[in-house]
Formats: structure tokens, C-alpha cells, sequence
């Protein structure tokens, strides 16, 4: 009988407790919330299809009730931004949207449109930069076996990855008009899939790349005169000492290979891998820094590999077979030529390598 009597007041001081947490002074935590429904009720009966309210809620960005646990799983509509240039403020994915399709593709576009333009011009105007002194048949090792697979592994995947990644952002202004929605589709598709698989051949290049080369290219005192000359080599052809590389060369390693090399791979892992834990605003960011500086690195990889083509006579052959002759050495790089023949600096493989290929000598 005790037993029952203390089971019955519990139950009473539970009841209690219940009934005092129900009461009028617990009420404001789901009054607002009654309101509302009362308020949004009332409005479809005088305003049917009048839902402002709710959507001013849902674009406030406030996160709300949802099953799906997650970061921002509560919150369906970012809440307002404004990147920069832009007068008016909307929902962040709206604004990120117009940057995204006005100043970064028109800026961009045009950015890589004009430098190509400006090359082709230059080359039809001047030519390529020739070679003043006959071939001497003696061939120097310019770059090693494993330099060329990396210098052309990061080399390909760029190409790769440059032409996916214009083809995604300018393809449906430049391409979709011309060969169709199926096979635009199919091309996207393609492009989107090798710029996901093969960025990592081009991140672990790069990272070879400045190992190897990180040395060559510290800046030396004589590489002023290079950037006060460029227009007369270019023009004229005019003969400037350099080193293993040119000036030319070393701000391109530096400000190419280097620095936008890890602004696009940073960004790029980022958007890679979505499920970290990013925020969409960080991957609305992220995509800002990989497409601004991919679109540089495009532009000005336009001046590397017209200069390692067909804008200086002999300069492919360097990296295609690893030599050179001695007389496009003495001429572009006539600092590192001395070094190597005097013996204070090596070759990849040595001056005069055994099973070489020599070119047959000129008799004069």
C-alpha cells in the first residue's frame, strides 16, 4: 500500500510538471510559430497563392526544419551577397551565378582571345627568332630523360585540362550552336571526366617540376639585362647572356608553375572533393580563384609554348630529344654554355654525351 501511494505521487508530481510546462508562461516558444500559420491561413483565404512571406523566410537564408542532418541541409536558399562589381545585392548562388556569367567569362574570354590574337600577329609580322651561327653538329644534353617526362606529363595534362575546362564555361556560346545538343552534351561529359582524373597527373608534375628545376631558375643578377633587351630579341634577335634558363623562363617558372599552379590545384581540390565538409559559399569561392586563375594561366601559357614552338628556331628540339646544338646554346644561353664547357656547371648527362645523335658537321 505504500508502494501504491508513493507511485500515485509521482505520477501526480509528474502531471504537475507537465501541466506547469504547457502553461501560459511556457507559450512564447510556439506562439510566434501558431501566428505565423494563423497569419499564412488567413492570407490564402483573402490572398490565394499570396506565399511572399514564406519566401522572404526561405531567401533569408535562416536555416529551418529539415530530417536530412547535415552542414546546410536546413537552409535551401543561401542568404544574400554581392560579389564584387555588382550594384545590386541577391541570393548569393544568384549573384555568383552573374559573376560567374559576366566579368569572370567576358573578362576572361577575352583576356585569352586577345593574347592569341597578339601572338599570331607577332609571328606573321617578325617570324621566328633565327639562329645566327650555323649548326656545329656538337650537341649538348639540355634536359635528362626524367625532365622530359615530367616537363611533357605536365605539358599534356595542361592541354588537357585548359581545353575541358574552356570547353565547360565558353562551349554552350561557342560550340553548342555549331555541332548540337547531343553532341555537346557528349563533349561536356568527356571533358568534365578527364579534367576530374587527369588534374592529378598534373598536380604531382608540377610539384616534380619545381624540384628539379627550383634551382635553375633562382633569379641571377644578369637577368635584368634579358627583361631590358626582350624587344630586341624578340624584333631583332639581338643575343642576351642567360643562364640554363633566360629571364623569360624564370618568370614563367615563378609566376606560372609556382604561384598559379597552386592557386588553380588548391581551388581545384576543393571543388574536386565536395564532401568535407565545404559550405557552398566556399565552393562558390573556390570556383572563382580556379576559373580567374586558370584563365590567366591559359593566357600566358599562350606566350610559353609559342616561344617553345615556333617562336625561336631550334627551341622544341630541346625538349623534344634533350639536346641542342652547341650554336643555339652559345647564342640563347651563353652564361650556362661557358659554365658547362669550362666545367663549373654539368649537363643532364654530360657535355658530349656517348650515343648522343650528332648532326653531320658543316665544312666551311
Amino acid at each position: 500500500m505504500t508502494r501504491l501511494a508513493r507511485f500515485g505521487i509521482g505520477v501526480v508530481l509528474l502531471s504537475s510538471a507537465a501541466a506547469w510546462a504547457q502553461s501560459p508562461g511556457a507559450q512564447p516558444q510556439t506562439e510566434p510559430r501558431e501566428q505565423e500559420i494563423k497569419e499564412q491561413q488567413q492570407r490564402q483565404a483573402s490572398q490565394p497563392g499570396n506565399n511572399a512571406p514564406v519566401w522572404r523566410n526561405v531567401q533569408s537564408g535562416a536555416p529551418n526544419y529539415t530530417s536530412v542532418q547535415g552542414r546546410e541541409t536546413s537552409v535551401l536558399i543561401q542568404p544574400p551577397a554581392r560579389f564584387p562589381g555588382q550594384k545590386a545585392i541577391s541570393t548569393a548562388g544568384e549573384a555568383w551565378r552573374q559573376f560567374r556569367n559576366g566579368p569572370v567569362t567576358f573578362i576572361g574570354g577575352w583576356l585569352v582571345a586577345l593574347v592569341a590574337v597578339a601572338i599570331l600577329a607577332f609571328y606573321f609580322w617578325k617570324g621566328a627568332v633565327k639562329v645566327h651561327e650555323r649548326p656545329t653538329g656538337r650537341l649538348l644534353r639540355r634536359f635528362s630523360t626524367i625532365e622530359q617526362v615530367v616537363h611533357w606529363t605536365a605539358a599534356i595534362s595542361f592541354c588537357v585540362l585548359g581545353l575541358s575546362g574552356l570547353t565547360m564555361l565558353f562551349g554552350k556560346h561557342l560550340l553548342l550552336p555549331i555541332i548540337g545538343y547531343t553532341l555537346f552534351a557528349w563533349l561536356t561529359m568527356l571533358g568534365k571526366n578527364l579534367h576530374n582524373f587527369i588534374a592529378p597527373f598534373f598536380i604531382l608534375s608540377v610539384v616534380a617540376m619545381i624540384l628539379m628545376w627550383f634551382r635553375d631558375n633562382l633569379p641571377r643578377a644578369y637577368d635584368w639585362q634579358w627583361f631590358r633587351k626582350a624587344w630586341a630579341f624578340f624584333a631583332h634577335g639581338e643575343h642576351i647572356p642567360s643562364g640554363r634558363f633566360n629571364a623569360g623562363e624564370k618568370a614563367w617558372f615563378w609566376g606560372g608553375v609556382i604561384v598559379l599552379s597552386v592557386m588553380v590545384s588548391w581551388s581545384g581540390l576543393v571543388l574536386l572533393f565536395p564532401n568535407f565538409d565545404q559550405t557552398r559559399a566556399m565552393m562558390q569561392d573556390a570556383w572563382i580563384w580556379h576559373a580567374s586563375a586558370a584563365l590567366v594561366y591559359i593566357a600566358v601559357s599562350l606566350g610559353h609554348i609559342y616561344m617553345g614552338t615556333i617562336g625561336v628556331e631550334g627551341a622544341y628540339g630541346n625538349m623534344r630529344t634533350g639536346y641542342t646544338d652547341e650554336a643555339w646554346a652559345k647564342e640563347h644561353h651563353s652564361i650556362w654554355y661557358d659554365e658547362v664547357k669550362a666545367g663549373r656547371s654539368r649537363a643532364p648527362g654530360g657535355a658530349l654525351p656517348s650515343g648522343a645523335p650528332h648532326m653531320k658537321e658543316e665544312q666551311s
